[in-house]
């Protein structure tokens, strides 16, 4: 019997098995590699969702933004209007020197507040004395709240004509207008003063020596609308009603106890004033102003500060006659609106600052 052959093993040398494992570890890095690459993109295409998301997200808010413009508009112009008709639905005597009210406007709510631009002091009516009393009112001390009050009054003060004229005034006095000048010019202000009503109650920063922190207690006392000297002890700040000259802490608080009793009673009020009603009146101005909230569903708020003159038949007659000097209205009206607007200012326009 012949032996069976001897059967080697089949044994690969390292190189052979080098080459028969090298594909394989290629195609598993190739396969890394792809894995690497889809992860990725699904990561950049999470991003670009997340971004087109949070832009379509802005994109929804600020198209809102015109449409509440739009809405706060109307609610405002409605509060307005609604303030106009129920003082206009009444006798001039019966007419309330301040007021409120609550209404609903579309998906809105609206509350109004109005009171007389006569509780206010007007820069160009004022004389200098009730300015005096309002700057020592709101912490001023009596030397530089006479000094403020000339320098209001040099502001708004018409330069007379002509060179004599300039150098004296028609009742031999110095000119306070040429004095004005030269006092601005000494402290070297950049510009001379009007020589003109004030256009608005935020000129007063442009006086010398009236620093800012001045004019902003100022601003809530003060008016370029009303067009009177006086003002209204029945609606009136117990801060202007302080600074009417030869007021005592007595009386204001006489008057006030009595304004909380009676406000309707002005010829009550004025006998109240005693010695201090020089620059009080009872009379009631057609001009108010009104704040107003508007409060958003969405929770949105937006307040409005308008000022608006009331129109009675005889002064629709008149047409634009009597609309006078200081009239910055906001929008043009024709004769048949009951009422005029003088200012109004929301918060669209930026922050909140009286006229």
């Amino acid at each position: 019997m012949r032996p069976a052959p001897f059967l080697r093993p089949n044994r690969r040398t390292s190189n052979e098995a080098c080459v028969t494992s090298a594909p394989k570890s290629a195609t598993r890095t190739e396969a890394g590699f792809v894995l690497i690459a889809v992860l990725w993109m699904l990561a950049a295409l999470a991003t670009l969702a997340s971004i087109y998301s949070s832009y379509t997200v802005n994109t929804a808010a600020a198209s809102r933004v015109p449409d509440d413009r739009v809405q706060a508009e109307a609610s405002i112009r409605a509060g307005v209007e609604m303030a106009v008709f129920r003082q206009l639905a009444v006798p001039d005597k019966a007419r309330l020197a301040r007021g409120g009210f609550d209404l609903r406007v579309g998906r809105t709510g609206v509350a109004v507040r109005f009171r007389s631009e006569a509780a206010r002091i007007d820069l160009n009516a004022a004389p200098a004395d009730l300015l005096a009393g309002l700057f020592t009112a709101v912490g001023v001390d009596s030397s530089r709240a006479e000094t403020f009050a000339e320098r209001v009054v040099g502001w708004r003060t018409k330069a007379q004509a002509g060179t004599a004229a300039n150098a004296a005034g028609a009742d031999g006095k110095d000119d306070k207008a040429a004095k004005e000048d030269k006092l601005y010019s000494e402290q070297h202000m950049p510009y001379p003063p009007r020589h003109a009503p004030f256009d608005n109650a935020l000129e007063l920063s442009l006086l010398p020596g009236i620093s800012l922190a001045v004019v902003e207690r100022v601003l809530p006392f003060v008016t370029v609308f009303s067009g009177r000297a006086d003002v209204n002890v029945s609606s009136a700040d117990p801060t202007v009603l302080s600074a009417l000259p030869q007021m005592t802490p007595q009386i204001l608080g006489a008057v006030l106890n009595a304004r909380v009793s009676d406000p309707g009673d002005g010829r009550a009020l004025l006998e109240l004033l005693g010695p201090a009603k020089s620059h009080a009146t009872a009379e009631r101005s057609k001009a108010f102003r009104a704040s107003i909230a508007v409060d958003f569903d969405n929770g949105r708020h937006v307040h409005a500060e308008v000022v608006f003159r009331l129109k009675d038949q005889g002064d629709k007659d008149k047409g634009d006659k009597d609309q006078g000097a200081n009239n910055q209205g906001a929008s043009d009206q024709g004769d048949e609106e009951p009422y005029e607007l003088l200012y109004w200012r929301d918060d669209f326009d930026g922050p909140m600052q009286s006229a």
